[in-house]
C-alpha cells in the first residue's frame, strides 16, 4: 500500500529590516509561526543616515550569499525610510534578475516611513490631516527617546536646539505596537514623559503591528503564479521628521 508523498517543505525567506523593528518581527513571526523566514536586522542608527541604507542592504545580501545561505524571497523591513527611491530601485534590480532566475525576488514594506505602515495608509493620512504639526513616536523610540531624540539630536549638548527641532510642533502621538499590557504601560509611561519634556500634549493611537504584519504574511504565503509583488509601491517619505537629520557622530550612539 503506497502513502502519499509528504509535501516538501517551504523554501526559506528572509525579513531583512531595521533594527529598531526587531521586537515586532519577532512577535510576528513566532505569533505565525513562520518557521521558514529568518530575520536579520540592520543598525537602527542608518535612520539618521538613509542614504546609507540601500548600500547596508546590498551589503547584507552579498554577504548572506557568500556565507551559502539563499532565498527565493527577501522582504526588506523598511518603507521608503528617507532613501528618495534607493531601496525601490533596489527592489527592481533583484527582482528583475529573479524573472530570469537569478536570486531572491526582493520587495519593501510599503509606506513612505514606519509610521504609516504601523498606523495604515490611510490612518496615518487622516492623523496626519488633523494637524500635521505631530511628532510622532512608536514603542521603540519611546523606549530610547533620551538616545535617539535628546542626545541624538544634540539637545543634551545644547538645549536651545529643542526649540529649533520642535517649537512648530503641536503634540506628540504615540503609535504603540505591542499587545502585552505590563510593557505598554511602561511604553506609554516613557512616552509622556517625553511629551512633557518637549512641552506638548500627548495622544495615544493603538496600532498593532499594521500593514507590516500584513506585509509579513504575504511573503510567507504559498507562491501563486501571478506578476511578481507590488509590495514596494514607490511612496516616499515627506514627512519632516527631525531624527531623519545627522547630527555630526550621534549616529553611531543609537542602538542596533
Amino acid at each position: 500500500m503506497s502513502t502519499a508523498a509528504a509535501p516538501a517543505p517551504p523554501k526559506r525567506l528572509l525579513v531583512l529590516a531595521c533594527g529598531a523593528l526587531i521586537n515586532e518581527l519577532q512577535a510576528i513571526v513566532g505569533t505565525h509561526a513562520l518557521d521558514h523566514v529568518d530575520v536579520e536586522c540592520l543598525p537602527a542608527k542608518l535612520h539618521n543616515r538613509p542614504s546609507l541604507i540601500a548600500g547596508a542592504v546590498r551589503d547584507r545580501i552579498a554577504r548572506l550569499q557568500g556565507e551559502g545561505r539563499s532565498y527565493e524571497r527577501i522582504l526588506l523591513g523598511y518603507a521608503d525610510c528617507g532613501t528618495a527611491g534607493a531601496l525601490d530601485d533596489l527592489c527592481a534590480e533583484f527582482s528583475a534578475r529573479a524573472r530570469q532566475g537569478d536570486g531572491p525576488e526582493i520587495t519593501r514594506v510599503p509606506g513612505a516611513h514606519c509610521y504609516e505602515f504601523f498606523a495604515t495608509a490611510r490612518r496615518f493620512e487622516e492623523m496626519s490631516e488633523a494637524e500635521p504639526a505631530t511628532f510622532y513616536l512608536t514603542d521603540y523610540l519611546a523606549r530610547h527617546f533620551e538616545l535617539l531624540v535628546w542626545k541624538g539630536l544634540g539637545i543634551a549638548d545644547h538645549p536651545e536646539l529643542a526649540e529649533m527641532y520642535f517649537g512648530n510642533y503641536e503634540r506628540v502621538v504615540l503609535l504603540t505596537q505591542t499587545p502585552d499590557e505590563d510593557e505598554r504601560a511602561r511604553i506609554e509611561a516613557s512616552a509622556r514623559a517625553s511629551a512633557e519634556r518637549l512641552g506638548l500634549p500627548l495622544d495615544i493611537v493603538e496600532t498593532g503591528y499594521g500593514e507590516l504584519e500584513t506585509a509579513v504574511s504575504a511573503i510567507a504565503a504559498p507562491r501563486r503564479k501571478t506578476a511578481p509583488s507590488q509590495l514596494a509601491a514607490p511612496r516616499r517619505s515627506t514627512l519632516s521628521d527631525p531624527l531623519a537629520a545627522p547630527r555630526r557622530s550621534d549616529e553611531d550612539r543609537v542602538p542596533a
